[in-house]
This record gives structure tokens, sequence and C-alpha cells, in this order.
């Protein structure tokens, strides 16, 4: 007697339901948003005297940018924001740096913030806003 192996509807239903499978997975990885990483931080005293000068310093990272500048911004009260400095265009991989030295000129509080921008290159005139950190508060004494 001679015996034969069977390869019959089973085996290529299983290939079928394989090959169906994969299909439907990278439709569905292909269909879910990509997000960028990345990251703004901000640093400033809680508490400084009317007449000192105090640091506030801020780091940001995203990689949806080849270039990426960290700029300062900071606001009164309920006035809008102000630009109040930038730091130089860094290389994604570097993250993006900014310091800024502020003389507490009158009692009350202030907010700042930190914003990443990402650029193009590192002349580029139309940097897009990438990130931005939750505020943090000076009071002024």
């Amino acid at each position: 007697m001679i015996s034969t192996k069977k390869t019959g509807m089973k085996a290529q239903g299983g290939r079928v339901a394989v090959i169906g499978a994969l299909g439907l997975a990278s439709v569905a990885l292909a269909a879910a948003p990509a997000f960028a990483k990345g990251n703004a931080d901000i640093t400033a005293p809680s508490t400084v005297q009317v007449g000192k000068t105090f640091t506030v310093s801020a780091q940001g990272d995203d990689d949806a940018s080849l270039y990426l500048r960290t700029c300062l911004e900071n606001r009164s009260g309920a006035q809008a924001w102000h630009q109040v400095t930038c730091g130089d265009v860094a290389w994604t991989g570097n993250g993006a740096k900014v310091t800024a030295h502020v003389k507490a000129a009158q009692r009350g509080t202030q907010q700042y913030r930190a914003v990443v921008y990402g650029l193009s290159s590192p002349t580029d005139r139309h940097p897009i806003r990438q990130r931005t950190s939750d505020p943090v508060t000076v009071n002024i004494r």
C-alpha cells in the first residue's frame, strides 16, 4: 500500500487565514496615528524679592523636526504671552536650551512657559510650534 500526504483544503485554509490576519494587522497599524516624542520643561524660583535677579531656564526636544529652538515667554496676570528670549538653534538629537536672567522690578506674579519650535534648517524663517510647557508662576514680593 502506498501512503500519500494529504494537502487538501485544511492546509490551504490555514495559510489563507494566516495571510488574512497579517494583512489585517498591517492595515490596522497603518491607520493608527503616529505621535512624535518630545518634551518642554521649564524651571524658575517660586518666590523672588523685588530688585533681585532670578534665572528662568528651559529645555525642549521633539523628534518631528530636524532643528529646534526653545523660547521663553511670560505674562503678568491675564495679559497675552510675550516672548522674553530664545536660545540657539540645536539639532534634534541634542535638544534646545534657553536661559534668561530676569530682574524682579515690581511686586506681583509673573508666569513663564517654554515653547519649542521646529525648523527645517538652521536658518528657517518659518518655525512651527511643536511643544509648549505648563506655565510656572513666580511670586515677586
